[in-house]
């Protein structure tokens, strides 16, 4: 008789799992025993889009929608793709609507992230284990609105147990707010994104910043290593850029003196030879300051040029490039480490594509890791394919882990997301007799705390 069948032939019935349960995601006794180990490790969060004003002021929220929605444009792709009125996510509707709104579209997300942080943050903060949709909204929003009461900014980040925070700051910023509260230290990442443009509204406010005029090539390079030094004194040990254009030209200086000169009279091409040529020169700079480099590769920004012209940046409207160029990654840190100018540096893709090569491309240099499973591949699939990719294309036991690229406070529940796929993706090989049991301890402890504290100088 087959196994699906019970004594007598009646079929067998499987007990169905209580919603979200403390063993969601965790599939075997060995998962979850990993688990138990790790799910209150101090949480290191090298990259991320927090407001350190909040953090040092210890803004409360009066309602989950301002502490969910107001900048998780994640959700609002989500409910535009729904079909939700823009009204209703970043307009005017009040934010008990909002927050209906976004219920309202729950049930349809079955296998996206979002379905899973939001009922680990409706566990974790609010201990509320009812699904979320339209019928239980208005419910759920009375309930953590109450529960909201008892928090704020800090006892949030001491609930997920969070040590460390890098936020992302332009070199204009002026810093005021990082240093440690209750123990957590929040510290600034150099993000020069802006300075690689030759604007001259920009190039004005890093003037103003560093109290001299930028008029030649040199006065921006020594305004960058003067802010960047600024940034080392509040405690930055981390920049990172977006590569958004080509990194594949090294011209001299004599060239990109002049395309400094000519500024916003720049072609495209022009402006894609000096945005190379300030790659080259950031590379070296931050490999003198000991400075960790995150390049983020394969985002193609602002697609919907009516939304943005509306709502602006970081709304929603950014997508994965359908091609990366890995060779020209390659040649990239070559050039940089033939001239003893390669930072400690961390690579992430937004095309999981790249990944395999981008594995081996960081194997051929010392101090280059490839980083967390970013943005679009934050999913159940998408990370479980990362840590796959890793183990069998670059040493697994050196990812320096997880992080929340994130505006959202709550988000810290992707950690815990991300805690359980590891826990059972290595609980499976030592189930399968692939891997011993001792070692999985030290390597899930290295993944979810040593390895980014030690790689990241923190």
């Amino acid at each position: 008789m087959g196994s699906a069948a019970a004594a007598g032939g009646k079929p067998m019935r499987r007990s169905m799992r209580e919603f979200f349960d403390d063993g969601v995601l965790l599939h075997s006794a060995t998962a979850r025993r990993y688990y138990d180990e790790v799910k209150n490790l101090p949480i290191v969060d090298y990259h991320s889009h927090l407001s350190e004003r909040d953090i040092a002021q210890d803004r409360k929220f009066s309602t989950v929608t301002g502490l969910w929605l107001a900048a998780d444009h994640y959700k609002w792709r989500a409910m535009r793709s729904c079909g939700v009125e823009e009204r209703f996510i970043t307009g005017d509707a009040s934010d008990e609507e909002k927050f209906c709104a976004y219920a309202s579209v729950m049930p349809k997300l079955l296998g996206s992230p979002l379905y899973y942080w939001t009922h680990f943050e409706l566990k974790k903060l609010f201990k509320i284990s009812k699904p979320l949709n339209e019928r239980t909204a208005k419910s759920i929003y009375r309930e953590a609105n109450e529960k909201l009461k008892t928090l704020s900014v800090r006892t949030l980040l001491k609930e997920f147990n969070v040590e460390y925070i890098a936020t992302t700051n332009d070199p204009v910023e002026t810093l005021e707010f990082h240093g440690i509260y209750d123990g957590i230290k929040v510290c600034p990442t150099f993000r020069p994104d802006k300075a690689l443009r030759l604007e001259r509204a920009y190039l004005e406010a890093l003037g103003r910043a560093t109290g001299r005029e930028i008029c030649t090539l040199g006065d921006w390079k020594s305004a960058l290593r003067e802010r960047l030094a600024f940034f080392m004194a509040k405690g930055c040990t981390i920049a990172d850029t977006s590569v958004e254009e080509s990194i594949s030209s090294d011209i001299g200086e004599e060239e990109a003196a002049a395309l400094f000169e000519k500024g916003e009279g720049c072609t495209p091409a022009e402006r894609r030879l000096f945005y190379s040529y300030g790659m080259h020169f950031l590379g070296g700079l931050f490999a003198e300051c000991g400075i960790v480099w995150q390049l983020h590769i394969g985002a193609l920004r602002n697609i919907n040029e009516r939304a943005h012209r509306a709502l602006g940046c970081d709304a929603g409207y950014d997508v994965m490039r359908g091609d990366i160029d890995t060779d020209e990654v390659a040649r990239f840190l070559n050039r940089l480490h033939g001239a003893g100018k390669l930072p400690k540096t961390v690579l992430y893709s937004l095309n999981k594509n790249a990944l395999p090569a981008l594995c081996t491309i960081a194997a051929c240099f010392p101090d280059v890791r490839l980083g967390a499973a970013w943005w679009f591949n934050d999913t159940l699939k998408g990370i479980s394919e990362h840590l796959e990719t890793l183990a069998e294309y670059s040493v697994f036991g050196l990812f320096p882990g997880m992080l929340t690229d994130s505006r959202s406070f709550s988000s810290y529940c992707r950690f815990d997301f991300f805690r359980r796929i590891l826990c059972n993706y290595v609980a499976e090989k030592v189930d399968a007799g692939e891997y011993d049991r001792a070692s999985a301890s030290r390597l899930l402890f290295d993944i979810c705390y040593q390895n980014p504290k030690t790689f990241m100088n923190i």
